[in-house]
């Protein structure tokens, strides 16, 4: 590596910031230009390291010592960059390569970055305006190690180290060196969503201060103004956002070359120099005098506090040893915390039991105690009804032998009445009729029983029924079981709590006779006091033996009734297996049924398919039986609309021609009613008999002709006052209604005929109306 070579990379740098960034002149960062205005003293520094960057390798490896002390005192700012990259060993990375790979995909913490970019060094030049170069640049190189750490991602101090960068170099190479300190330099750790590293940092500063400054750790404890409330920012950004920017840079420098160390050192000499200051402070004044005060003590600049630093003791060895002590207290603070989540699980789950079983508990005793008193009324109630049974059974035992004695003494007076039978009779009919009414009460009684007994028998029938719908005798067993235990249990307490009254009422004989003793001690000698005291500590031993006992006693009471109810719920659960089993043969019993029942259904619904299949097939056939009938109807009334006509024409044709058609005429009518009588059966077999399907045959005849009217010939229609009526109201117009012996079937079916001869023209129309239609003919 030539110096030309740094020297042409270090320009390329220069070139890539922006022009107002060059002109800030706020800092060292922001530098002055190169001019000829050189002191000696700075131009034999730039020789000097001029010389270092361009025999890096051989400085770094045999004079190591020069080159901390050369940093210490700080790095050029021309050479800033370039020496940066060689502390890290940043330069030639394989990773500046994937660098614009990396600006083309898509960060989940993009809108992070985008909010905090405005935040970090809000007065820079170079940073300060909104879409600027140096926010652009920013967002990239922050984008960029998202996508490459995506533990860490995005942190919100890594972007002022990030920042400083960018015042020293081009963005790739930024990246690069931002990528190497989070690998090699611990800030990778510290920034980490856990920043248990940070942890381990405020531990070892502490564990500094209460060694270097003991006053003061004295007073930041009281006042419970703990490390991480001013000292976490120094890390995360390596005073960055504390010291001004100068001061910061040189700090940085150190940092590039020693690591974290530095950060310890700066951290406790700042503390020294406000020692004093601190202690007469309260929190929010120690709050301010770090935000404040502090970062004015540093305007003059960096050399005072550097030097202050090298002068704190620092062993990396102790601070190993911290470290060790840390990562112990929080692995047991971890077991802790998982032991106390356990423990706190535990306890819920053993509440939550003991809740279950003292409700349990509570139900087995109220069942328990429900039993008792049924099997109790039940005895009673048993009792008694065997009691009436006995009555009942010795009262019938007496009629019976009433009966007996009357059926006796009724064979007796037979006996001797047969041979007295032709004689006078022996009794006279008082005592006869005496011996009928004891027999009638005899078997009066004797019924009477005969229901009593009845009655008794249906009793125990009932009580019997009751008796199996009660617990079995094995369940009545264990519960009567548990009630002697109980019970025991209860008679030891009882004898336990006698004892204990009377130790009690021993204590007290006791201590009234200790307290006559007592009464004149201060009479007596000095022996007789020693024998006093010690009869006052045998009292008071008798006194934590008999406190003792208590407790024990207690402590016996409480074993015995955790054994009580661990017998009870091991009962309890042994039935609820037996009902759960009971209640598992039910179900799948149901479940037989169920299927059972759903072939069923499945049958149904198959019949009922071929029911409604068939009844489908009976309506079309109906249906087609009905247009059959329909037709026929239709040709039958087409063929008496025919027939009329012709009996009208007929008709017509003799009254022009003056002869006698009633012959024609009854044909024509036998052969209707013949037509009709047809229809009437079709109709019978239709179902739809509301409508009617024949309004009857209209005829009118129209002619055009002169002025004298005609009459028919016949002699029934010239006799019909109707006819003549007719043709007065119609005023020429002749309207026929022919009376052909059967008006009354015809005035039924609503037929009717019509006949209108016009008296003028030669032309003539006839029309014939029927059933809604109407047929003409000329």
């Amino acid at each position: 590596m030539s110096l030309s070579w740094l020297l042409e990379t270090d320009s390329k740098s220069l070139r890539s910031m922006n022009g107002s960034r060059r002109n800030s002149g706020s800092s060292l960062v922001s530098s002055s230009s190169a001019s000829s205005n050189l002191s000696h003293l700075e131009e034999d520094s730039w020789i000097l390291w001029g010389r270092i960057v361009n025999e890096w390798e051989e400085v770094r490896k045999k004079k190591e010592k020069q080159l901390k002390d050369l940093v210490r005192k700080g790095i050029p700012h021309h050479f800033r960059a370039i020496v940066w990259q060689l502390l890290c060993n940043a330069q030639n990375m394989p990773i500046k390569d994937q660098y614009s790979e990396l600006l083309k995909m898509t960060s989940p913490c993009e809108k992070l970055i985008r909010r905090d970019i405005a935040r970090t060094y809000p007065e820079h030049e170079f940073f300060k305006e909104k879409d600027s170069l140096g926010q652009e640049v920013l967002f990239n190189v922050m984008k960029a190690y998202s996508l490459v750490d995506r533990e860490v991602g995005y942190c919100q101090g890594s972007a002022f180290i990030v920042g400083l960068l960018l015042m020293q170099m081009p963005e790739e190479e930024a990246f690069c060196v931002f990528v190497k300190l989070m690998q090699d330099y611990r800030l990778r750790e510290l920034f980490k969503p856990s920043m248990a590293e940070l942890g381990l940092c405020m531990y070892q500063f502490e564990c500094m201060i209460q060694e270097h400054l003991p006053e003061l750790h004295m007073h930041f404890q009281a006042q419970s103004f703990h490390t991480s409330m001013y000292a976490s920012s120094w890390f995360l950004t390596v005073f960055l956002t504390s010291f001004p920017l100068p001061v910061a840079t040189r700090i940085f420098d150190i940092f590039m070359c020693e690591g974290l160390e530095i950060v310890f050192r700066v951290g406790l000499a700042i503390l020294q120099m406000n020692q004093a200051e601190l202690i007469q402070l309260d929190m929010e004044g120690m709050l301010q005098h770090f935000q404040k005060v502090i970062p004015h003590q540093l305007d003059s600049g960096p050399d005072k506090v550097i030097q202050a630093a090298y002068q704190v003791k620092y062993n990396a060895k102790k601070m190993k040893k911290l470290e060790k002590e840390y990562t112990t207290i929080k692995t047991k603070e971890m077991e802790e915390q998982v032991e106390i989540k356990r423990l706190r699980t535990e306890n819920r789950l053993l509440k939550q039991r003991i809740d279950t079983l003292e409700k349990e508990s509570a139900s087995l005793a109220d069942r328990l105690i429900q039993g008792q008193v049924t099997r109790a009324q039940e005895a009673e109630e048993n009792y008694l009804v065997k009691r009436e049974l006995a009555t009942v059974k010795q009262q019938s035992e007496e009629v019976t032998a009433q009966l007996e004695q009357a059926k006796k003494t009724i064979r007796e007076l037979e006996q001797q009445q047969q041979p007295q039978a032709k004689g006078v009779p022996r009794f006279s009919e008082e005592s006869v009729l005496q011996l009928e009414r004891e027999l009638v009460q005899a078997r009066l009684k004797e019924a009477e029983s005969q229901c009593a007994l009845k009655e008794m028998q249906d009793k125990i029938l009932d009580i019997e029924k009751r008796n199996t719908s009660l617990p079995d005798d094995t369940n009545v067993a264990r519960l009567q079981e548990e009630l002697i235990g109980v019970k025991l249990r209860e008679a030891e307490a009882l004898t336990g709590l006698k004892e204990l009254r009377q130790q009690v009422r021993d204590l007290e004989e006791h201590w009234q006779r200790h307290l006559a003793r007592t009464a004149g001690r201060w009479k007596d000698s000095p022996k007789k006091n020693t024998l006093s005291e010690l009869q006052d500590e045998l009292m008071s031993v008798r006194l934590r033996e008999a406190e003792a006992q208590a407790e024990l006693r207690e402590t016996r009471q409480r074993m015995l009734e955790l054994e009580t109810q661990n017998q009870i719920h091991s009962n309890q659960l042994r039935r609820a297996e037996q009902e759960s089993r009971c209640l598992h043969e039910r179900v799948q019993t149901l479940t037989v049924q169920n299927k059972d029942l759903h072939v069923q259904l499945q049958e149904i619904k198959r019949r009922q398919a071929e029911i409604e299949c068939k009844s489908k097939e009976e309506v079309m056939a109906v249906r087609l039986r009905e247009a059959d009938n329909i037709a026929a109807m239709a040709e039958l009334q087409q063929q008496i609309s025919e027939l009329e006509i012709q009996k009208e024409e007929g008709k017509v044709q003799g009254q022009l021609n003056h002869t006698d058609s009633s012959q024609y005429i009854r044909d024509l009518k036998d052969q209707i009613a013949e037509l009709k009588h047809e229809i009437r059966c079709l109709k019978g077999q239709r179902s739809l008999a509301s409508q009617a399907t024949f309004d009857g045959v209209h005829i009118v005849n129209h002619y055009v002709g002169d002025d004298e009217s005609y009459q028919s010939s016949d002699d029934d229609a010239a006799k019909d006052p109707t006819l003549q009526a007719t043709q007065q109201r119609s005023g020429g117009r002749i309207k026929l209604h022919p009376n052909l012996g059967d008006t009354d079937s015809e005035e039924e079916d609503g037929e009717a005929l019509r006949l209108s001869v016009p008296q003028s023209s030669s032309h003539k129309t006839t029309t014939v109306l029927f059933g809604g239609s109407k047929q003409q003919s000329v």
